[in-house]
């Protein structure tokens, strides 16, 4: 992660990103992984507070941020635009005072979905803003429709280009919006732009995940006046200035469930420090119904299993199950004795990992049809939306390449309860997602090393 040191806007990790693209990871297992594991800041929820850092008159500190490729990203769009961003021992100091341009660069087009969030921020600042088309993991299907239709409807005039998005606006007003799905990405926009709009925002069908419900209590730190109703509503009336503000991020909850599946798919036991059992209450519920043992502190959470039976588990909305905690779970359920199905609803290609687990000997099978309760968007459509897994049979080593963040960390599991190597392509996916995985694999004693 950067240092205390400011960086010129052209600094970033250019050369990290590369070497990080065609780096490999070997990993041989070695049995049960056990130990602890400290778990840092959210990746989902990290971005944006940064990006919210924005909207202050003053500086804003966030800390415990995990060393991630997605921070580093992030604090680079800032010093592009001018702002004076320092990171110290975890903890990022931005001072927006300093904003000197309106437009992100291009450069950054395609590296994550956070531009997008900066498009209100941006307007209540300069009156106009350019941010690149919008990336990250190549999961589906995410357009930016639900954004553009609600800057629309506060007041902003945008076009879409073949390099990004132009947005205009004298003034930014507040709006009755209703979000056709709980969009956490969409969510975020109207909050963050409607705390400095004009009048009152009401926000229909927004979501609350807990990294929404985390970046709206700290623009309600900075001044804004942020109000959560029953059945998805937010009510926010606009104030004139926001001030920076200080904020410890909560812990990651895709981390800490992905660790403890570690320890059980392996026939170990981790045990998760720093996210704390609130965040995991459905992750929790699942895995003891599978057969899993907890202890569960005020600062821990650990899993056991002597033996695991198969479920049925659909992905949803909060509280739902996590989309990211499934395909940690469909590697979970290659060690389960019978059959086990994941049904997703949240995204149209989160299966796109499942052709390694097959390479390495997971029996699973993929299907068009929704094999659950939930009506999902995507049933029907060209990609499979669930799978059915034959678990009890034994995994082998084989080379996978990484398609997106969560998938490889799906490897990295099977890697660990396979038989013989697994070498593991694409890792740059994984260093942008989690917080220093070969430092804690290795603390657990998983045997993995880093090639060229």
């Amino acid at each position: 992660m950067s240092g205390a040191t400011k960086k010129s806007p052209e600094d970033g990790n250019a050369s990290q990103t590369a070497s990080a693209a065609t780096a490999a990871w070997v990993v041989d297992p070695v049995g049960p992984l056990t130990g602890d594991v400290w778990v840092r800041g959210s990746k989902n929820a990290v971005t944006k507070h940064l990006v919210a850092a924005l909207l202050g008159n003053s500086p804003s500190t966030i800390s415990n941020c995990p060393d991630i490729g997605d921070v580093d990203i992030t604090i680079n769009m800032l010093r592009a635009l001018g702002c004076d961003v320092e990171m110290q021992d975890r903890t990022a100091t931005v001072d927006s005072r300093s904003l000197s341009s309106s437009r992100v660069p291009v450069r950054f087009s395609g590296m994550n979905r956070i531009p997008i969030l900066m498009v209100g921020p941006l307007l209540h600042r300069v009156g106009e803003a350019f941010v690149p088309l919008v990336g990250g993991d190549d999961i589906g299907a995410r357009p930016v429709d639900f954004h553009v239709d609600a800057l629309r409807k506060m007041g902003a005039d945008i076009e879409i280009t073949e390099d990004g998005l132009e947005a205009k606006a004298t003034r930014l007003r507040g709006a009755h919006i209703e979000l056709p799905y709980p969009s956490v990405g969409a969510t975020e926009t109207v909050l963050l732009t409607a705390c400095l709009a004009e009048g009152r925002t009401v926000l229909d069908n927004g979501a609350t995940e807990p990294e929404v419900i985390e970046l709206a209590l700290f623009l309600q730190r900075m001044g804004a006046r942020i109000e959560l109703r029953p059945n998805r509503r937010y009510i926010i009336e606009g104030v004139d200035d926001l001030t920076g503000a200080a904020h410890h991020l909560k812990g990651d909850r895709i981390e800490a469930f992905s660790y403890l599946v570690a320890g059980l798919i392996t026939g170990g036991e981790v045990r998760v420090h720093g996210c704390s059992q609130d965040r995991l209450v459905t992750a929790i519920s699942t895995l003891s119904g599978m057969g899993a043992k907890f202890e569960i502190t005020d600062s821990s959470v650990s899993a056991r299993a002597d033996f695991l039976t198969p479920a049925a588990v659909e992905t949803d909305t909060h509280p739902g199950f996590m989309t990211d905690w499934q395909s940690p779970m469909v590697a979970l359920f290659t060690q389960c004795d019978g059959l086990s199905v994941m049904y997703e609803t949240v995204y149209e290609n989160r299966f796109t990992y499942v052709p390694a687990l097959k390479k390495m000997g997971a029996q699973v099978e993929m299907y068009n049809t929704g094999l659950g309760s939930i009506e999902s968007r995507f049933v029907g459509s060209a990609t499979p939306c669930s799978v059915v897994v034959r678990g009890g049979n034994t995994l082998t080593g084989a080379e996978v390449d990484v398609p997106d963040i969560r998938g490889g960390f799906a490897y990295v599991l099977a890697a660990a309860a396979a038989e013989g190597t697994t070498t593991i392509t694409g890792t740059h996916h994984l260093d942008r997602g989690y917080n220093r995985p070969i430092e804690n694999f290795a603390e657990l004693g998983l045997d993995i090393k880093v090639t060229s």
